[in-house]
């Protein structure tokens, strides 16, 4: 049974990726992103933020549509421009990770702007079981993964926690609120009743957990 803990200020990954959606504000991910940036691929559009966070990346990725002309300049030695229209930038991003063998990744700036790119970047993720082992998409208010089987989480007494199901599947839940079992109809939010649940799933799901206030 895989267990996901919840993430902290010194959670890291063997690389870190940038989307380009808001900038991180809140301690954790901020820190995350701040402690790591040598193992930092960004995608290209989040690039044009770096100088401004006194921020540097290992690699910028993209199709260059997002990244400015100055900065697709100043960042000529590490921008990889890939075109390909059926992928979005930070699929291209993972891609690359996958191609440098790295397994474990942790996803900032996923969410926020364009409500749409927000819905894609965090449906992206059933895509990205068959290609990474371990992936964290980390926001300013909780984090995202998932899972395809048995599963074990961190949490803490009365968390918010959603489940987003792309396709029917049955569904079983312990130390829960509102336990499930073999159910494919779900709540998209419950409340958690102690430090751990777990779930149980024949097909993707994604898994929200919210940071303490």
């Amino acid at each position: 049974m895989k267990y996901y803990p919840m993430p902290t200020i010194q959670s890291t990954a063997q690389a870190i990726i940038l989307a380009n959606g808001d900038f991180p504000r809140r301690p954790i991910p901020k820190s995350i992103l701040q402690y790591h940036q040598d193992k930092l691929v960004c995608c290209d559009g989040a690039a044009n933020n770096l100088s401004n966070h006194h921020l540097t990346a290992q690699v910028i990725i993209g199709d260059g549509d997002s990244l400015s002309s100055e900065n697709q300049i100043k960042y000529q030695d590490k921008f990889i421009k890939l075109s390909d229209q059926n992928t979005n930038d930070l699929t291209k991003a993972v891609l690359f990770c996958e191609s440098q063998s790295l397994q474990s990744l942790i996803i900032l700036g996923a969410t926020g702007k364009r409500e749409d790119h927000t819905i894609a970047n965090i449906a992206l993720l059933v895509n990205y079981l068959s290609i990474i082992g371990n992936v964290n998409m980390i926001t300013d208010f909780g984090v995202f993964n998932a899972i395809q089987l048995l599963s074990s989480f961190e949490s803490y007494s009365k968390q918010q926690v959603s489940l987003f199901s792309q396709s029917p599947t049955p569904i079983t839940t312990t130390n829960l609120k509102y336990p499930l079992n073999q159910q494919n109809h779900i709540y998209w939010w419950q409340g958690s009743l102690g430090d751990e649940f777990t779930i149980e799933v024949n097909n993707a799901l994604i898994i929200y957990r919210a940071f303490r206030e």
